[in-house]
């Protein structure tokens, strides 16, 4: 599987469980359990774009400590954007619980494109006269 297709099928599965662990994050926040459907949609894409800007990445890329490291600050931005919406939003911004997941994610996903993905194959160039 080529490295952005398993960072995008990758992502969206880690998205899934990023999504449900506000279940355990804020168990005792109704408005939680109330919005869990709209919570795990919107982690699921959120991991989607993580994975797809991960695999892009990875395949311009030979390090793999980058790959992780990039994958860390993509998984980290995207998740503070949703904090910042949320905060703009007029709820409580659950820092800590949405953003150290999303940066697993992002780790996650990084290593796994780096490690398991295909890399893509090279075109040989003309010869030049």
């Amino acid at each position: 599987m080529s490295k952005p297709v398993l960072g995008l099928v990758l992502g969206g599965v880690l998205g899934i469980f990023d999504g449900l662990s506000a279940l355990v994050s804020a168990p005792h926040d109704p408005a939680i359990r109330a919005g869990i459907v709209g919570i795990v949609v919107g982690s699921t894409m959120k991991g989607i774009l993580t994975g797809v800007i991960i695999g892009w990445f990875a395949r311009r890329t030979q390090s793999l400590a980058a790959g992780i490291v990039f994958g860390l600050a993509v998984g980290l931005a995207l998740a503070g954007c949703v904090s910042l919406i949320q905060k703009l939003a007029g709820q409580p911004p659950y820092y800590w619980q949405i953003m150290l997941p999303g940066g697993i994610l992002g780790m996650i996903v990084g290593y796994a494109t780096f490690t398991y993905g295909v890399p893509a194959p090279r075109l040989a160039r003309p010869a030049q006269s």
